[in-house]
């Protein structure tokens, strides 16, 4: 037994020897796993085919058993759905569309994979790879879907008007339109389309800029939407339960205490019991990772510095991890040294936290967007240090 764990450890002290120390992104291309010289932790790069390859924004959970789910681009194909193994690392192509399509829509109930072309929605599964049109959209209420419910029996999104639509084409760069669609109050309509009947419903209309809708990662009826437009002049973060989804029952989950706060960002916990979100209070000044209860609406906070902000957070099931993509001098936070993936650690009303990637040679104006691996032991987050988008994952322990 002695001499097997000897050999146990021998092999892994190799291993970790045959890794190269070097500065991330510091050379092009980077080896297939790198030891972070800055931070000691092991990185590998998971998305290894010709393309831009792309993870899932932060809040789209792309994992079904140990399997991701990315987007990659190739001259081959276009821009289709793969997997990779976590384990292994195969990589398996899922779709084969001959257009554009849209949609980080993964159910880890059913194994499928929703996502949209031009009007209509399909599914692939991704054990079987087989694709069925799910929904067309009709003339009259043309949209997108953005979420997938927790029992896999409904879809969401907003629809826009055709008016939003055209702001969007004439001013394309996010500083441009942002406070044009915000200012424009356009309605805008929350839906959901039934998977089992194949029926559209809407909810409700508002002049509001209904955004970032997501349904519970538990609670099949209850969805969360924002308010979007510049954050220190919106109460942002509600819910409807689609049950009873008059606009005067949607409930607002925190309300702005002070001139110039910002809360934004939002994601639900694993667990569906809390919503989490960004908070500032004030907007650049004091900065924390904050939850309100979806039921009772009590809220608890964690602060955190100035250089450990992120532009978007994440956390562990257990919710004692959480784990941030950092920012460059750009962002809100004005951060002179923000450019790290973050391991944070809640201690007390704060957070203790870890640098675990070293991202200066990443340009942020491409957000990492940073997932734990379903065993915890890694963050996945995109980049592109190597001059090109690619998808990686740091090893927790180093």
């Amino acid at each position: 037994m002695k001499k097997k764990l000897l050999t146990i450890l021998l092999l892994a002290s190799v291993a970790t020897s045959a890794q190269p120390v070097l500065e991330t992104g510091s050379q092009k291309p980077m080896p297939e796993s790198w030891i972070d010289a800055s931070t000691n932790h092991t990185i590998v790069r998971l998305s290894n085919k010709p393309g831009r390859n792309s993870s899932f924004y932060f809040h789209n959970s792309p994992f079904v058993g140990n399997k991701m789910v990315f987007y990659s681009t190739d001259s081959a194909s276009g821009r289709q759905l793969y997997t990779v193994d976590l384990t292994t690392k195969k990589i398996e192509q899922l779709t084969h569309q001959g257009s554009p399509m849209n949609g980080e829509i993964v159910s880890a109930k059913g194994h499928n994979v929703y996502y949209q072309i031009k009007d209509s929605v399909f599914v692939t599964n991704i054990d079987t790879k087989q694709t069925q049109l799910v929904f067309v959209f009709p003339d009259n209420f043309k949209a997108s879907i953005t979420t997938v419910n927790a029992n896999e029996t409904l879809l969401a999104g907003a629809r826009s008007t055709d008016a939003e639509k055209e702001i969007f084409k004439q001013n394309p760069a996010k500083h441009d339109y942002f406070q044009k669609i915000y200012e424009a109050r356009l309605p805008r309509t929350l839906f959901v389309i039934d998977l089992n009947s194949k029926q559209l419903k809407p909810l409700f209309t508002d002049s509001a800029w209904l955004n970032h809708v997501q349904f519970s990662s538990t609670d099949p009826n209850l969805l969360m939407f924002c308010h979007e437009g510049p954050w220190h002049k919106v109460n942002r973060i509600w819910t409807i339960d689609v049950r009873n989804p008059a606009k005067d029952n949607a409930r607002l989950m925190h309300k702005r205490t002070m001139d110039m706060e910002i809360a934004g960002h939002e994601w639900f916990a694993p667990d569906g019991n809390t919503i989490w979100f960004d908070l500032q209070q004030p907007r650049g000044s004091t900065f924390y990772v904050a939850g309100v209860n979806v039921k009772t609406l009590e809220e608890k906070k964690y602060q955190l510095q100035r250089n450990e902000w992120s532009i978007h957070y994440t956390n562990t099931p257990d919710q004692k991890l959480f784990a941030g993509d950092g920012g460059d001098p750009r962002q809100v936070a004005k951060a002179p040294d923000g450019r790290w993936i973050y391991l944070f650690k809640p201690e007390g009303d704060h957070f203790k936290a870890e640098k675990l990637v070293n991202m200066r040679h990443h340009d942020y104006k491409l957000e990492p967007n940073v997932h734990f691996s379903p065993d915890k032991k890694w963050v996945i987050f995109r980049a592109n240090f190597e001059g090109v988008e690619q998808v990686y994952a740091v090893k927790l322990t180093s």
